[in-house]
């Protein structure tokens, strides 16, 4: 009997390279369903910042009262373990174990931290709603600990999976593997938006508490399968005995050249004006422009789905070579038409422009984060792959925490001034608040474009090269 066209092994061979993204990155060590295996753990990790910065925001502001500076703490919470990823790098590169592992063991240790930050955050939040007789303190402290171990556990887990990522990887194809990683993350994003805005509706407090447990569920599940015999034993690499160097000597080794220094100082303006409106958007969208908590929870699916857009166009324009430090420089410049388009959405009344304007900061930030992601790779130094990853992460990390955390400060700050009358009749509105954050963003783009200036002159390689990244080379 003949096959049908789509099962022919024929058919798929015939077919080029560049037509199937995953052709080339694969090999007999290291196959395809291992690969995507491993990548769970971006998923998870996915799933739960869709879960901080875009659900949890807008319920606990619109539908459970609470103040969106106090939000906005608490989502940057996660800040306080922030610094300690260029650490957990460096300790997963020189870890001592009898049983040969260096990463396995703080994904996961921070696999179970996610796990148990999750099962508590619902009732804790709860509890910072006021709906309890309980202390403030207490239902203030029960949710900064949900928070921080969520974060601790998400850095963590990240950054260990990353670095086993490229060592399990050939040394051509890691850039190619490690951006499969990145691109799972943005899966775990869009799939989990749409999840969490078809189970809170209509929203209840109940399905809140079956939602976030679920996800701590869905967390350690997917994170053992992602775990399960991927790192090989080796145990003359993390023998006990051995002298290990200092964290301080090497990070002073791999932070001490001009150009790696303006680059983190670079990325980290860029993610603060990326990162400001994350807490606020949901909220700007569902009291402005009066949108339900599964229409609003669906703009992080549609800022999801503009960053994997973003991600296959950087692709294929470093596969032409372009430098990847231009191309975050244009990641800045569609932010300044994506932030104005969400300021302009008020005073028409225009939803649609409103979620333009969000897949916009979606695509900007992720082409912003896909370039400056390739250019720490290439920055990697004395052969520290966890070092230069967990350096990039922990910039990204505190940069958007702190961005975060003022975004909402100034929200509630600006139009508690407005409302008091403080800035005249026509600024008299909800909307003041919102737009200030945005405008400030603007500001941050501009002020990124000015750090990155220089940095354009600099090759991504010392020969002048510039890394192939192309479809036929990606694995996603």
């Amino acid at each position: 009997m003949k096959l049908p066209f789509w099962v022919n092994k024929t058919t798929w061979t015939a077919v080029s390279p560049k037509l199937l993204p995953f052709a080339d990155v694969v090999s007999e060590d290291l196959p395809l369903s291992r690969l995507l295996r491993l990548s769970l753990f971006q998923v998870t990790v996915g799933m739960a910042a869709t879960l901080l910065i875009g659900t949890l925001n807008r319920v606990l502001i619109l539908e459970m009262g609470v103040s969106a500076w106090l939000v906005a703490l608490m989502v940057a919470v996660p800040l306080v373990f922030a610094p300690f990823r260029a650490l957990v790098g460096f300790k997963s590169d020189q870890h001592r174990s009898v049983l040969g592992w260096r990463r396995v063991p703080y994904i996961w240790i921070g696999t179970l931290l996610q796990f148990g930050g999750l099962s508590i955050m619902p009732f804790a939040l709860i509890l910072l709603s006021g709906d309890t007789h309980w202390p403030a303190w207490f239902s203030l402290g029960a949710s900064t600990l949900a928070f921080l171990l969520v974060g601790a556990g998400m850095q963590t887990t990240q950054t260990a999976g990353l670095a086993l990522a490229t060592d399990i990887a050939s040394e051509e194809s890691r850039p190619r593997v490690v951006a499969l990683m990145y691109v799972m993350l943005l899966v775990g994003m869009v799939i989990s938006g749409i999840v969490f805005s078809f189970f809170l509706n209509p929203f209840s407090q109940f399905q809140l508490i079956q939602v976030v447990q679920g996800a701590a569920s869905v967390t350690i599940f997917l994170n053992i399968i992602a775990l399960w015999k991927q790192e090989a034993r080796q145990p003359h690499i993390t023998n006990p005995d051995r002298a290990i160097p200092d964290f301080k000597e090497s990070w002073k080794s791999f932070a001490g050249h001009a150009q790696i220094k303006r680059f983190l100082i670079t990325l980290g303006l860029g993610t603060a004006a990326f990162s400001m409106q994350d807490i606020i958007l949901e909220p700007y969208g569902g009291e402005i422009l009066h949108l339900s908590v599964s229409q609003t929870s669906l703009l992080t699916a549609l800022m999801s789905g503009g960053a994997l857009f973003a991600f296959a166009l950087a692709a294929r324009w470093l596969s032409k070579g372009h430098d990847p430090y231009r191309i975050a420089g244009l990641a800045l410049l569609v932010g300044l038409v994506a932030f104005a388009a969400v300021i302009f959405a008020e005073p028409m009344s225009s939803p649609t422009l409103f979620r333009i304007g969000a897949t916009l900061i979606g695509f900007g930030a992720g082409l912003f984060s896909v370039s400056t992601l390739i250019i720490a790779m290439q920055l990697d130094n004395l052969g520290m792959t966890g070092m230069a990853i967990g350096a990039w992460g922990a910039v990204n990390t505190m940069s958007s925490g702190l961005a975060i955390s003022l975004g909402g400060l100034i929200r509630d700050l600006i139009s508690e001034i407005a409302q008091q009358g403080y800035l005249g009749e026509a600024l008299h509105h909800p909307a003041i608040g919102y737009q200030f954050v945005y405008h400030i963003e603007i500001y941050l783009i501009f002020a990124t474009l000015i750090a990155l200036g220089p940095l354009v002159l600099y090759r991504s390689k010392p020969n002048g090269s510039v890394m192939k990244f192309g479809l036929a080379d990606l694995p996603g």
